[in-house]
């Protein structure tokens, strides 16, 4: 069993209290292991799903939070992606239909003693869920938000979805999707998301390192997660994960080290002439041309150059972490608005409100 850290500001239940971070003690020198977090539901999806190996992932790393199971609370949308909260053995919530992250809003701003994790899926959080998704970005709550992308509806059995590609054939596209999908990594960017990643659910070891890096990040975290859909959508990311077309393929990033790929690492990345990334071998580069990862760049515009990189053919996609940077969070903001307004008023008076001078009698 374990608690907050005592002092002066970690009391739950009051919006001007604050945590500086989530990091905890516990009461005695019992540690968590993964069993512990492992619920007593039988896990249901079809077998080969990517998601048993996310949950697998997770599960494993929520002992390295050092956050007690009370403290930790998991909110979902609608989706095969969102039954993952009856699995961890901590509170959860499986919501309506893309408001998790307005439920998680909720939570994060009123409680900043609770780690809470957003778990959506390409069509929960970019379909119905898309104008949610995007205003818990730009406001920064302090919420972690794993979006997993298979590229297909799996739960209503496989019609496209929102990142599906064009001429996408499914139930609900017979003849082949018209829409142009969302690049769910540009989105986020142009939402100013101050922490943006991407991962894979067969790469345990960077899923794992990406997760570790989204908890430490103060403010709204977003991943999104390459997972494999067996049944309606089955070897849709094989470029970049199969063994042997994978290191042509995929572009490691790593804060401070030469962006590099290919099989020898023997290509790099540079600007071209209109701002736009291009691959160019890095022998015959012009001296400080290449690019060195800057995951900490103020400015989203070279993330975003990175994120525009995808390909529906996944010629060059980068994986890792591609911004994380500070920003003033919308839970610490608001909790300092709420001390200022009791400090020149006191506390306030919900009957004098609702019967103020703003309102009237019809009739």
């Amino acid at each position: 069993m374990s608690r907050p850290i005592d002092g002066p500001e970690t009391g739950a239940g009051h919006a001007g209290h604050r945590l500086a971070s989530l990091t905890l003690v516990p009461k005695s020198d019992a540690k968590a292991t993964m069993k512990d977090f492992k619920s007593d539901q039988e896990v249901r999806w079809c077998p080969g799903c990517g998601d048993y190996a996310i949950l697998a992932a997770f599960q494993s790393f929520l002992p390295e939070l050092q956050v007690p199971k009370e403290n930790l609370v998991i909110v979902s949308g609608i989706g095969c992606s969102s039954r993952l909260p009856y699995y961890v053995n901590s509170y959860g919530l499986h919501s309506i239909h893309g408001r998790a992250p307005a439920i998680a809003t909720g939570l994060a701003a009123s409680r900043q003693d609770l780690s809470v994790w957003v778990i959506t899926g390409d069509g929960d959080a970019l379909s119905i869920g898309g104008n949610h998704l995007i205003h818990a970005l730009r406001r920064n709550v302090n919420v972690k938000i794993l979006l997993f992308n298979n590229r297909i509806y799996g739960l209503t059995k496989g019609q496209y979805s929102p990142t599906s590609e064009q001429g996408k054939v499914t139930k609900s596209t017979p003849y082949g999707s018209l829409d142009t999908p969302f690049n769910p990594l540009s989105l986020a960017l142009g939402a100013e998301a101050s922490f943006v990643a991407r991962t894979i659910d067969s790469d345990r070891k960077h899923l794992t390192s990406v997760l570790r890096a989204a908890a430490d990040h103060r403010g709204t975290a977003f991943v999104e997660i390459y997972q494999n859909c067996p049944i309606f959508n089955d070897d849709a990311f094989a470029p970049v994960t199969e063994p042997g077309a994978r290191d042509e393929h995929v572009i490691r990033l790593e804060h401070g080290q030469p962006v590099r790929l290919g099989a020898d690492r023997e290509h790099g990345l540079r600007f071209g002439p209109l701002g736009s990334l291009e691959v160019v071998p890095a022998q015959t580069a012009a001296d400080g041309s290449l690019l060195v990862h800057d995951a900490h760049a103020a400015d989203p515009s070279y993330a975003f150059a990175l994120s525009r990189l995808d390909r529906t053919d996944f010629a060059h996609t980068p994986i890792g972490i591609f911004r994380d940077v500070e920003r003033a969070t919308y839970d610490d903001a608001m909790s300092a608005q709420i001390d200022a307004a009791r400090a020149r008023q006191g506390e306030g008076d919900l009957e004098a409100l609702l019967a103020g001078a703003d309102t009237w009698r019809v009739g």
